[in-house]
């Protein structure tokens, strides 16, 4: 039987592509918003618009008016509430995610589809050449303190969950980590199990067990990283003991996660005492990352906006191996890939890539001289807007992004 197998991923052939498409961005994005309303334009929400096969950015901007989360509440409750009709996309919406609440302060729900996954994967691979263009590894593991939360079912019958939960259950996920060369280091049972802090425990105990071929150590958010870190300051003689007798501790309950370790673990006083020495030398912990995992490349996670706070005690534990921000998205999909690892988190660039969506930006200053215009002195309210396109942005300029994605065929601010 013939088994279809993928490209191999080049990672410089990536960044050419990813030039190409970036060098001509203005037709790139035409194409993008063609396609997004071509495959949704039998859903509800569209021909509310009336396009009629105008498919055109000036159409689009014109016809379709720019929304909220807020206003498309009652189409996704009813998604939500089982009904399958082309609502909101032409696809069907095969789950719900949950956005972090770091937005609105609460989470919402967002609908779900593979196009998010493919999406996803290429940010992923984009970045990480740019990455491995300026720190390579080489066939390595990667310490990923990743947790797949259980899943819920709706009112209508959809699985729901966080978006990194979807992704983590995809087939394209493994596919692409391997292909990046940095497959996690923990098996399934510890990702997807039910306890977080039992899984937490497991990744760390995974990672010491690999530790001369952990390449990267990583995680969505930087504060994922330091907590795993400050609970290593705690647990980290009964890890050692683990590792020394071969048997996991009592602390993990979990019957998936206890088997599969098993497999994993298994008596080595050598690595033991390696691990134990290095942790007594240590003073208030400094320089912790480097020394556990002396392979180790850089350390990965989205460190910009509220990650920030986080930075101080990263670096600490880090001492001087690099720290790499990871990409810019929001929860209806993504946005951009940081192209320039070199730059520390407090100074990361995102690259928007044309292909994935269809980006409008809206001039923060334009709104600002028109309230100074008017008189007033109330605070900044965002007024009647008139976004950009990607390719007429200037340097030096801010925006607020508005955003059209293969999921969804409507603008969110």
């Amino acid at each position: 039987m013939l088994e279809k197998v993928d490209k191999a991923f080049d990672p410089e052939e990536f960044i050419e592509e990813f030039e190409a498409l970036t060098k001509d961005a203005g037709r790139v994005q035409n194409e993008t918003l063609k396609k997004i309303l071509e495959e949704n334009q039998r859903t509800e929400y569209l021909q509310k618009w009336c396009l009629d096969g105008k498919y055109d950015p000036k159409s689009f901007a014109e016809l379709v008016p720019i929304v909220t989360h807020k206003d498309l509440e009652p189409y996704i409750r009813r998604i939500v509430d089982g009904d399958a009709s082309p609502i909101l996309t032409g696809k069907p919406i095969k789950s719900i995610t949950l956005s972090s609440g770091t937005t609105q302060g609460k989470p919402k729900f967002v609908p779900f589809n593979d196009d998010l996954v493919e999406s996803t994967m290429q940010i992923y691979k984009t970045s990480f050449a740019f990455r491995n263009r300026a720190y390579p590894i080489r066939s390595g593991k990667a310490l990923q303190f990743i947790y797949s939360s259980k899943q819920f079912m709706t009112s209508g019958g959809l699985p729901a969950g966080t978006a990194t939960t979807n992704v983590y259950r995809s087939s394209q996920y493994k596919k692409t980590m391997k292909a990046m060369q940095t497959p996690c280091c923990s098996p399934d049972e510890v990702i997807f199990g039910p306890d977080f802090h039992q899984s937490l425990y497991c990744h760390l105990l995974c990672g010491l067990i690999s530790r001369d071929d952990i390449q990267v150590v990583s995680s969505t958010f930087a504060h994922s990283i330091v907590h795993a870190f400050r609970t290593f300051e705690q647990v980290w003689e009964e890890l050692c003991n683990d590792i020394r007798v071969g048997v996991l501790s009592s602390r993990v309950t979990v019957p998936s996660i206890r088997t599969a370790m098993s497999k994993l673990l298994k008596p080595n006083p050598a690595l033991a005492a390696i691990i134990h020495e290095k942790c007594s030398r240590l003073s208030n912990w400094y320089g912790l990352i480097p020394e556990l995992f002396p392979n180790a490349k850089y350390i990965y996670g989205i460190m910009t906006g509220s990650m920030e706070p986080y930075l101080i005690k990263l670096r600490h534990y880090a001492e001087d191996l690099p720290l790499l921000s990871a990409d810019y998205g929001s929860s209806e999909g993504w946005i951009g890939a940081n192209v320039n690892p070199y730059l520390p988190p407090e100074l990361a660039t995102f690259a928007v890539l044309p292909n994935i969506g269809y980006f409008e930006f809206i001039p923060l200053r334009q709104n600002l001289d028109n309230l100074s215009e008017e008189g007033s002195d109330s605070t900044f309210i965002m007024l009647e807007p008139k976004p950009v396109g990607l390719s007429e942005v200037k340097v030096g300029e801010e925006y607020e992004i508005l955003v059209t994605i293969l999921q969804d065929c409507t603008g969110i601010d």
